[in-house]
């Protein structure tokens, strides 16, 4: 451990033992940082943003935690809370199914919680549960470690770029001001171009028989046939 450095967050006490009792907990700070970023995105949190959401002084939320990391780690761990009620049904695949939904809804929730979860992992009481409980998926396997790992990884990282594709569509249609109906219909004016030019057969064959680009529940049957494709590759690789 660096000289300078703290123990983890989850090492230290909600409460130091001098001083006057905090008027907040972490959790506090973890609920005025979700608002924020939920109004106005992960960037507009700050150390100064959350003092002042609180009522307090910037100074004072070093009472709580040591950086803006840790702040959002507190903001994950609690988001990851919002899944505590999670039942798993029998079966793995239909276990890994529950979690990969539940995975997408609290990220579309939240639309910043994908860019913290993705990266390293959270060790708070929530979070732990979360792990707990998905491992737990593969209950009477006997499977290794680093296979129930690979799984749930490789489930991970496919809900995590569905999420993104969603939310970004979501960004261009409020940066455009444009619905996705209303962006579709204004690329079609390209699409002859696009045929005509005979330079692109396979993408014209689709341009002429997809559906599922147009379609209202596009996000939710993509995620669905994505999802029954990753399962299987899941089971490819799990002993018969």
């Amino acid at each position: 451990m660096p000289a300078n450095d703290q123990p983890p967050l989850w090492l230290r006490p909600e409460q130091g033992t001098r001083g006057p009792k905090p008027a907040h907990t972490r959790r506090d700070v973890a609920l005025a940082a979700i608002r924020i970023a939920d109004a106005e995105g992960l960037d507009a949190v700050s150390m100064r943003r959350v003092a002042a959401e609180l009522g307090a002084g910037t100074t004072s939320l070093y009472r709580y935690v040591s950086k803006k990391d840790e702040v959002l780690e507190l903001m994950g761990d609690e988001v990851l809370g919002e899944l505590r009620d999670t039942a798993l049904p029998a079966g793995w695949r239909e276990g890994l199914r529950t979690i990969a939904r539940s995975l997408r809804d609290v990220c579309l929730r939240h639309p910043w919680f994908a860019n913290v979860v993705a990266g390293r992992a959270i060790h708070g009481p929530h979070s732990l549960r979360w792990r707990e409980r998905t491992l737990s998926a593969f209950d009477g396997m006997d499977l290794g470690t680093d296979e129930m790992l690979a799984a749930l990884g490789t489930l991970s990282a496919f809900v995590l770029g569905h999420v993104l594709g969603e939310l970004t569509d979501r960004e261009a249609a409020r940066r455009s001001g444009l619905s996705h109906d209303q962006w579709m219909e204004r690329e079609g004016e390209y699409g002859p171009m696009i045929m005509d030019s005979g330079e692109y057969p396979r993408f014209t064959r689709v341009m002429i028989e997809a559906e599922l680009p147009h379609a209202a529940d596009r996000q939710e049957r993509g995620f669905e046939a994505g999802l029954d494709r990753v399962l299987a590759g899941i089971a490819a690789h799990l002993p018969a």
